[in-house]
């Protein structure tokens, strides 16, 4: 595999075991690719992770291997990488990395990281996002272009909110539009939000987008997946690398881009190019934190006028308050079925 290397990191140094295993086969992309492209990108991946609770998602025999989640940090963090403490919604604990320099990101790497997996939180205020994350996640019979028709018409309705988003591609077939927000509101009010803005282009695009959790519900539209906003749901951060063939990344875009932009432009080796020219395009969300009444407005009117509450929350979530049946549809006419024919039976019986 290869000697072990150094890299310099922003004035660390930081130790490469093996850095020609290879991680992406198809292209011959190495272990080595992976640490010196997010070298390229440092203070992107830096600004995107900075002080987050991190969830690493590691492959450390490349794409082709075995590959898992890693929430707690191991024994060996160096300590010059700080954690926080997070609470999960089952009530247990955990501390995450929490990267504060571009040399924690290179340890990671080392480690076969591919993908890094920040809560939209920082370390000081775990329980207060300050980010809304807009997930647009495209559904059999759509694409990339329509999740970019339903990202504009977003941008508009984020405007007459008083909010701003700033867009990036998922690294495949999707984007996501992230929102820096005040830390003011947990994670019950965010979602709340998050299932707002969806209901609200939902209206504007019908037939187009949907907000309806059950799949076979969803039908060709484009999904907005209101749960990645649910704690402890997290989406890949900005400039990380995806766990596909052709080593794509999630690319943080400009809006006026949007439109000429294919999610396979971005990837290992292209990436650094247009770092390089352009820099991190998305530098300036730090300088922003938008308040959410006037989505939360929005909530409270959903409810008021047309009757629409809460919506299911992921299947491995403890029963939540407010909470509708969370039973598939199709599931619940058959159990619904069901007890009609043995209220049938019994009426026969009793006859």
């Amino acid at each position: 595999m290869g000697a072990a290397v150094e890299l310099e990191a922003g004035g660390r140094t930081v130790r490469l075991s093996n850095p020609d295993k290879i991680y992406f086969p198809e292209r011959g992309l190495t272990k080595l690719d992976v640490a010196q492209y997010y070298l390229a990108v440092g203070e992107g991946i830096t600004r995107a992770l900075r002080d987050r609770p991190t969830t690493l998602e590691r492959y450390p025999d490349g794409v082709e291997g075995e590959s898992f989640f890693q929430k707690r940090v191991p024994k060996y963090l160096p300590d010059w990488i700080p954690t926080a403490h997070i609470v999960f919604p089952s009530g247990r604990t955990a501390d995450e990395m929490r990267p504060t320099e571009v040399a924690a990101v290179i340890w990671a790497a080392n480690l076969g990281t591919l993908t890094f997996h920040p809560w939209p939180v920082r370390g000081d205020a775990v329980d207060h996002p300050d980010e809304l994350r807009i997930d647009l996640d495209p559904q059999p019979g759509t694409d990339f272009n329509d999740a970019v028709r339903a990202a504009h018409e977003l941008r508009v309705i984020l405007d007459e909110h008083g909010l701003r988003g700033w867009p990036k591609t998922s690294g495949g077939r999707g984007l996501h539009v992230f929102v820096p927000i005040e830390p003011r509101w947990d994670f019950t009010h965010v979602r709340r939000s998050a299932i707002a803005v969806g209901r609200e282009l939902e209206r504007r695009m019908e037939g187009k987008v949907t907000t309806a959790w059950w799949k076979e519900e969803r039908g060709e539209r484009i999904f907005v997946d209101y749960n990645q906003t649910a704690r402890d749901r997290t989406i890949a951060s900005a400039y990380s690398v995806r766990p596909k063939p052709h080593a794509p990344v999630s690319a943080p875009l400009r809006w006026d881009e949007l439109d000429d932009v294919s999610p396979y432009d971005f990837d290992l080796v292209t990436m650094p190019a247009r770092y390089a020219e352009l820099g991190d395009v998305h530098a300036d969300m730090d300088d922003n934190a938008f308040s959410l009444e006037s989505l939360l407005e929005l909530a409270r009117k959903d409810e008021r006028d047309h009757g629409l509450s809460d919506l299911p929350y992921p299947p491995d979530y403890p029963k939540m308050p407010g909470e509708p049946k969370r039973v598939q549809p199709s599931r619940a006419k058959k159990d619904k079925d069901k007890d009609t024919e043995k209220e049938k039976e019994k009426k026969k019986e009793s006859d």
